[in-house]
Order: structure tokens, then C-alpha cells, then sequence
């Protein structure tokens, strides 16, 4: 073998080991595998740092594949739908699931996909948002200095950030807002971060030291995201609980510093989603803690405050497992169809209820199912109230609930629409985006019905045009003006063929049937002599359907002179037009 030979076979061997060992350095991902990984649930600050590390990890593992699903000692939702969804001919009836025992197991599952590690400050609650935001970006795992201690120089891992005594109040008076402040100008106003996406997600001031994950377990979707993730309160008028001596109003000033700095990332090109609540006890008065806000308010002026700037609330996301899951599975257009239309009646009382408040991913993913499942489902027509936005979140269990669904079950958005924002709020500039994000998710869940949209004032002539172009079947509202304006409630009425009317709220809070059909019954007046018809569309907030009918039976009971008809809000609306036009 001449030496160029030599050399040549040299070179080919080199390169061909150099390949063998960068493929054995590579984390092996089993396509057909789904790895389980279950959370104590144990009350505690231990407990607490593992679900945000784990949840990291989960993040950067699910980003591109389905790899890791958590589970929980505790609750048992996420074995629920990880048994529903591997069922026959559902999407993960394929994969094999293998259970990880440890953290160790972990962390050698996910291989080199892990860059390093940020340690986040006890000391200031909020840099746990900021290096979850961070650990998107980097593909990072966030952990306290105990974990640093224990855990860093055995996993070989560098350190990405260490945010420990960074935010000291310098900038602002305040260490919380100098961390946003901070992340706002990094990852926001340099675009690094998704500007579909904020997560409202309660640091850890007060539910680290009690073990509360509500809102850990929801860190894989910031990070699978990389979204910014933040907790801030919308008021501008008392000091939050976790921060009593900071100027007034500088929580506030960082929210919309914050706001428009999306805004500016999205260009009017797309609208972005607030997933996730604010603090109750850091916010609002509730047992316990004194606010001069009450729950109800405090939701409200959120919604206020960010509809300006194109963005719609996922309210309620709280322990919502493995969403870096579920989004992945493959879900086309959902088909619901449509039922026969009547004609309108002479003497009737037409009834139609929505089953109301699972326009958010707690709702959706937890309560939802409870209700499904009772027995007396699909015996009288009901309207179901689910975002069409979340298809984005949690698609496999929307197709579900469409998959399961009987003739008398339809499905229609809730608060307000394709999210949930104050329509008189979006500027005039961007209704068209707002049309347009809507048409989307409208088309997709095959809906055509807006019966909850919340707002402080009637609809505007201009937001009624928008609702024509994807709600054309129907809009009702609930109307609540918290800052005394002058709002009130729209007359019942026809715009360019869309019915228009009220969604009555005072029947919304379950207690008994009694209780119920009093409060229905309160709504309705005497009936009169070859009246036209009369219609009453009444929101029920996470009750079934046998309680539903119950409260019926007692309302029939109460009101016998009353010729009762429930209907599908389709034919609701369509009764409701036909009277009217």
C-alpha cells in the first residue's frame, strides 16, 4: 500500500469514528417510546424544585417530539387522559410507555439536549419567571442554589445565568420589577421570545415553601415555547402583597411596559395569548388577604388591560399536565354539523342553556371531563362554551370531547370569543387581525356562535360587523362596567343577520335545583295571551347535565303556566331571528 493509500484509509477510519462517537453521544429518542416521569406531589420546597426542574426538562425534551409525560401521586388527571388518549385508535395508542424513577434516569434520557443550568434567587420570587424564560431560550434548566450545590458538578453541567443577587431594586425601587424590567429589555425587546405567548404564572412568593406546583407543572410550554413568562398585578392603586413597598403603581407600569413591547414584536400581524391567572390572595381580597379588589374585578381589569394591545387571556391554565404533549397531537378541522331548524311558536318559552366557563385549559383539561361523563348527557339540547383557541393547547382533548359528543350536544366559544378579551377594547386599526384570528379558530372547531362575550359596555357597531364575518349564527353578551362608564346592555336585536341579545348571568352559580329554578324563574315574566315567543339563554358554570335537567323539573314545577321548550342555540337563535325579522 503506497503511503497516499495509507493515509487516505487513515483519513476514512478517522472519520468514520468520528461519526461513531458523535452518534453515541446523541440522546437516542425512541420514536415509538413515551417516558413517564411522576411527581410526588409532596408538600414541600424539595418538591417544589424538582417539578420546576423536571418541567424544564420536559420543555426541551417535548420541543420537537413527544418524548416525556408527567404524571402525579396526587392527581389524577394526567392518568386519566394518558389512558384515554393510548386507547384504540387514539393518537398514543402506539407508543410504549417506559417509567423514569429518578432524576438521574432523567437527565441521561435527555442527554446533551440540556445546555446547562440557571440558578434562580430565593430572595426575589420573580427571577423564577425570569430564568424559566430564559431556560426556553437556552434550553436550560432552572434550579435553586441547593439544587446548584447538589446536583451541578456531578451532572457536569456549565451554568447558564446565576441571577442571585442581580435585582437588588436599584433600577426601580423594587426587586421584582428590576427582574422584569430586566427580561423585558433581553428577551422581549430583542425578539428573542415568541411573541405569541405570555404565561401569567404565580412565581414563587408564596407557593414554594407550601409545595404548591399549580403552576410549575406548566412550565414545558414556556419553555417548549419559549415564551416570556411574568407575575404582575394589573392594579395601579394599591401596593400587591408581594412587593408592599414598592411605589405605587410600578407593578402596573412593568405590565404595560411589558404589553407594548409585544406589541411592537407582533408588528399587527398576530394576536398573542395570555395563558395562565393572576395571584388571587397577591391581588384580590379573599379570606385572608386585604385587597380593596375582589376576584372578579381584578379578572376583569386584566382583560381590560391587555385587549388594547391585541392580546386575548387563557384564564385559568393552573395544573394543566404535559401541554408540551397534547399540542402535538394532529388535529385537523373538527366537524360538529348543524340541526334541523324549527319554526317559531306563538306562547312559547324557548330556553337554551350554555354550559359555560371552559373557555380556559383548568376548565377544558380537568372539570369538563367530570361533567361529560354523567349519565343524563345528550338527553335535552345543550350548548357547550369551549375557546376554539385552545385547539392550540390541548387539541387531542377537544377532539375528544367532538369524537364523544351526542346529537343534543353543540359546541359554541365562551368568554368571548377565540380568547377571551374585550372586543370594544381592540383598537380600530386591528379589528381586521382580530377578524381574522377569529375566522381561524371559528372554522376550525366548526363553530359559528359567540354566546358569552364579556365586555363593559353593549357592542359597538363596528365589533357587531366583525362578529358578522365568523359568529354570524349568534352573539350574546354579559355586560359588567366595573368602571362605572355608563355600559350597558345591548336590546335584543338583528345586525345584518346576526341575532343579538343577552346572556342572562343570574342563574351562572349552581347551589341546588331549587335554588336554580328560583333564579330562572326570576327571569322570566308572566306570559301573555297569543304573545310572541320568548327567549331566555341562561349560563351554567361547571354543573352537569342531570343537574341541569333537575333544576327543569322544579322549574316546571314552580311555573306551570309556562309552555317550556329548551333548544340547541342554534335554533335558538334562529327562533329568536325568525320572531324578530
Amino acid at each position: 500500500m503506497n503511503a497516499m493509500n495509507f493515509n487516505s484509509s487513515k483519513c476514512l477510519l478517522f472519520m468514520l469514528l468520528c461519526g461513531i462517537l458523535a452518534a453515541a453521544c446523541e440522546p437516542t429518542v425512541h420514536t415509538n417510546k413515551l417516558y413517564t416521569y411522576t411527581l410526588s406531589g409532596d408538600n414541600t420546597a424539595d418538591a417544589y424544585d424538582e417539578a420546576v426542574m423536571v418541567a424544564c426538562i420536559q420543555g426541551i425534551l417535548n420541543r420537537n417530539t413527544t418524548q416525556l409525560y408527567l404524571l402525579s401521586d396526587t392527581y389524577e388527571r394526567p392518568a386519566y387522559w394518558l389512558d384515554t388518549l393510548s386507547a384504540s385508535g387514539k393518537w398514543l395508542e402506539n407508543k410504549e410507555h417506559t417509567a423514569i424513577a429518578t432524576l438521574e434516569e432523567l437527565m441521561a434520557l435527555a442527554g446533551d439536549q440540556v445546555k446547562g443550568a440557571i440558578i434562580w434567587d430565593p430572595d426575589v420570587p420573580a427571577s423564577l419567571n425570569v430564568a424559566t424564560t430564559l431556560a426556553g431560550l437556552e434550553d436550560g434548566i432552572v434550579v435553586s442554589p441547593g439544587q446548584a450545590d447538589l446536583y451541578l458538578d456531578r451532572w457536569e453541567l456549565p451554568i447558564i445565568k446565576d441571577f442571585r443577587g442581580m435585582f437588588t431594586g436599584q433600577e426601580t425601587g423594587s426587586k421584582k420589577n428590576d427582574a422584569y424590567r430586566w427580561a423585558i429589555r433581553e428577551f422581549l425587546e430583542t425578539g428573542r421570545c415568541d411573541p405569541h405567548w405570555l404565561c401569567l404564572y404565580e412565581d414563587a412568593y408564596m407557593t414554594r415553601e407550601k409545595g404548591d406546583i399549580n403552576y410549575v407543572v406548566t412550565r414545558d410550554w414556556p419553555v417548549r415555547n419559549q415564551s416570556f413568562v411574568y407575575d404582575l398585578s394589573p392594579w395601579g392603586d394599591e401596593a400587591p402583597l408581594d412587593d408592599p413597598d414598592q411605589r405605587l403603581g410600578t407593578d402596573l407600569e412593568t405590565y404595560k411596559l411589558m404589553l407594548e413591547a409585544v406589541m411592537k414584536l407582533t408588528k399587527g400581524k398576530q394576536m398573542t395569548e395570555v395563558a395562565g391567572f393572576f395571584s388571587f390572595p397577591k391581588y384580590s381580597n379573599i379570606p385572608g388577604y386585604e385587597s380593596k379588589h375582589d376576584p372578579v374585578p381584578t379578572e376583569w381589569e386584566t382583560v381590560h388591560l391587555i385587549s388594547p394591545y391585541n392580546c386575548y387571556q387563557n384564564t385559568v391554565a393552573h395544573l394543566c399536565f404535559n401541554q408540551s404533549i397534547h399540542a402535538q397531537a394532529a388535529v385537523g378541522e373538527l366537524q360538529q354539523g348543524r340541526p334541523e331548524l324549527k319554526d317559531p311558536e306563538g306562547g312559547k318559552t324557548y330556553l337554551c342553556f350554555l354550559m359555560a366557563d371552559y373557555d380556559s385549559a383548568t376548565p377544558l383539561y380537568d372539570f369538563l371531563p367530570k361533567h361529560w361523563n354523567d349519565s343524563a348527557r345528550g338527553e335535552i339540547p345543550l350548548a357547550w362554551g369551549i375557546n376554539p383557541n385552545l385547539i392550540e393547547t390541548y387539541p387531542d382533548v377537544i377532539q375528544y370531547f367532538y369524537d364523544t359528543k351526542s346529537p343534543n350536544d353543540f359546541f359554541t366559544a365562551d368568554a368571548s370569543a377565540a380568547g377571551y378579551m374585550n372586543p370594544n377594547r381592540i383598537g380600530s386599526a386591528h379589528l381586521p387581525l382580530f377578524i381574522d384570528h377569529n375566522k381561524r379558530f371559528y372554522q376550525r372547531l366548526d363553530m359559528s356562535l359567540s354566546p358569552m362575550v364579556l365586555d363593559w359596555d353593549e357592542p359597538t357597531a363596528a365589533v357587531k360587523d366583525a362578529f358578522t364575518q365568523f359568529s354570524g349564527d349568534g352573539f350574546s353578551t354579559i355586560v359588567i362596567d366595573f368602571h362605572n362608564a355608563g355600559g350597558k346592555l345591548p336590546k335584543p336585536h338583528v345586525w345584518k343577520e346576526m341575532p343579538v341579545m343577552e346572556l342572562i348571568n343570574s342563574a351562572c352559580n349552581f347551589s341546588t335545583p331549587q335554588q336554580t329554578a328560583n333564579e330562572l324563574s326570576l327571569e322570566i315574566p308572566a306570559p301573555r295571551d297569543g304573545a310572541k315567543p320568548a327567549f331566555y339563554f341562561f349560563r351554567i358554570v361547571w354543573t352537569s347535565p342531570s343537574q341541569v335537567i333537575a333544576a327543569l323539573e322544579e322549574l316546571r314545577k314552580l311555573r306551570p303556566e309556562l309552555d317550556i321548550e329548551v333548544v340547541d342555540p342554534y335554533n335558538f337563535f334562529h327562533l329568536f331571528k325568525s320572531t324578530e325579522g
